[in-house]
């Protein structure tokens, strides 16, 4: 009887699934998003079997992959995300493509038939690996569970590879349920690309020329990587310049800040004309987040030179003091935010006021998750002299991201608040993560932007040329035809919920929700 034919029962030692989580909590993976099925069990039951790895269910694969984003993106270390064959992972790639723009570490395990199985073409058979590559830096398939434990190994080191990739493994079920003797250890990590000195000294050279200079910044941006940025600004008079979406800022009281690149082209432009030099640290040559009509899509203004500081992939930290360093930025002292509290405000019910109020009532040392689309830039604008906190962006644009990255991110961090800016149109992507943050009591509360439409899109409407929409038009924007009922959406599924509609209202239930022991939910109507 071949192995692939070979039931558990026949095998020694330990199942493929067994020794692949003992590789992953060998390798630091110690927490596993999961939405499993039938290919899956085996590994649901090594999950079981190993108390030190950590199982949290979500009720979509989107939930799933995303809170690995919050985590990956909040503790530098990959969870585990497991799905079910090409048409699970298929529901989760929207927010595997959000961490891959991220740059988050993550290992995707996705079940397959067994291999024996393949061949039959049963309703579920499908391409699993091509299903995965397109969203994937690092792609397997495990070929017998004596493989398992050296890929999975092989995946984790993957993921960590600067500064974090996406790695999906595809384990056919025979592979998890056969019986196996081999372990793997850890594989050493691989390091960044070493600082280039020639590429800092032809930094430092443009820097001194007395030209306009901006350092355009994208990863992960540490309150010490935006320190070594002021020093060299003020010691040259560059500008610092952040992507439009970040994976994870460190911000408020304390810390250097940046001028983030605004979302509009338009806007974009007019911050970097003028510009003679710009510096790439750790990202790409801006562009529009789409193509319009008869609208330039390149970011750079003409004649100016672009000069790469250090790639995603290299030693960010080295390169922006090394930098420090070549232009005699060494003795310089970071200009820092200065800690501001507003009082508690008054008046109408609006997204400046909604910001204004959660400033107000800031909890120290929090987290942001924001997929506030049209209405969070007020809470971005009035907590900037908050208390520090982290602020973590949607980075691939694929919508549904906040609520499962708010959940991961909890789990990372169970000791910090964590608050979700959500517009209501992208909240209803994923709203099953809600259910997750009730099950796991996490300290998560969510701010609703309820303005009953896709806002976005009734803005993107004009801006690529299809003017003058009809009512049929228009109603596929609209989300008030039924009007949605959040409380009741969030109070099914375990969650504390309050409805603002007025500005005392909220602040109100802000004060009731951030207190609260577990997750809460607040409705403002915008």
């Amino acid at each position: 009887m071949s192995e692939a034919e070979q039931s558990p029962e026949q095998g020694q030692d330990r199942s493929g699934a067994e020794s692949l989580v003992q590789t992953f909590v060998d390798a630091g993976v110690n927490v596993c998003f999961a939405n499993p099925g039938t290919s899956e069990m085996h590994f649901v039951a090594a999950l079981d079997s190993n108390p030190e790895m950590r199982c949290v269910l979500g009720l979509f694969e989107g939930v799933v992959t995303g809170a690995a984003d919050g985590y990956g993106r909040m503790t530098g270390m990959p969870a585990a995300t497991l799905t079910h064959l090409g048409p699970g992972l298929g529901n989760g790639l929207a927010n595997v493509h959000n961490a891959k723009k991220a740059r988050t570490p993550m290992v995707n395990v996705i079940g397959d038939h067994a291999t024996f199985h393949r061949k039959y073409d049963a309703p579920l058979t499908s391409d699993v690996e091509g299903v995965a590559t397109p969203m994937s830096h690092w792609v397997k398939v495990s070929a017998t569970a004596d493989d398992v434990a050296s890929d999975g190994a092989e995946a984790v080191q993957a993921a960590l590879a600067p500064p974090g990739q996406v790695a999906s493994l595809i384990l056919p079920a025979d592979t998890a349920w056969n019986r196996t003797t081999a372990s793997a250890a850890p594989l050493p990590r691989f390091q960044p690309k070493a600082v280039d000195p020639t590429a800092v000294e032809d930094v430092a050279k443009v820097l001194k020329t007395g030209e306009s200079c901006a350092l355009l910044m994208n990863g992960i941006l540490t309150e010490e990587r935006l320190a070594l940025a002021d020093k060299v600004a003020q010691a040259t008079g560059a500008r610092v310049i952040t992507d439009t979406f970040i994976s994870r800022m460190h911000r408020g009281a304390g810390r250097a800040e940046a001028l983030r690149l605004p979302y509009f082209g338009e806007q974009a432009a007019e911050v970097l004309q003028g510009t003679k030099h710009l510096i790439l640290v750790s990202t790409q040559p801006p562009v529009t987040f789409f193509a319009y009509p008869e609208k330039p899509n390149w970011l750079t203004p003409e004649g100016c030179a672009l000069h790469t500081l250090v790639e995603r992939d290299g030693d960010v930290d080295g390169a922006l003091a090394a930098l420090v360093d070549a232009v005699g930025a060494g003795s310089q002292t970071v200009n820092v935010v200065s800690y501001s509290r507003p009082e508690k405000p008054v008046g109408g019910l609006t997204p400046e006021s909604v910001g204004v109020s959660l400033a107000h009532y800031f909890p120290d040392n929090a987290i942001v998750v924001d997929e506030g689309g049209t209405c969070g830039g007020g809470c971005s604008i009035s907590t900037r002299t908050s208390a520090p906190h982290d602020w973590l962006m949607l980075t691939g644009g694929s919508i549904g991201y906040g609520m499962p990255t708010a959940t991961g991110a909890a789990v990372a961090c169970p000791d910090r608040p964590v608050i979700n800016l959500q517009a209501d149109g992208s909240g209803m992507y994923t709203l099953q993560a809600l259910w997750t943050q009730a099950r796991e009591n996490l300290n998560v509360t969510t701010i609703i932007f309820a303005n009953r439409k896709y806002a976005i899109l009734q803005i993107e409407f004009g801006r690529v040329g299809a003017h003058n929409p009809g009512p049929k038009a228009m109603s596929m924007l609209d989300l008030s035809n039924p009007e949605l009922n959040w409380v009741a959406l969030a109070e099914g599924m375990g969650v504390a919920g309050w409805r603002a509609t007025t500005l005392e209202e909220f602040n109100t239930a802000l004060e009731a929700g951030l207190r609260h022991n577990g997750p809460a939910l607040i409705e403002a109507l915008v």
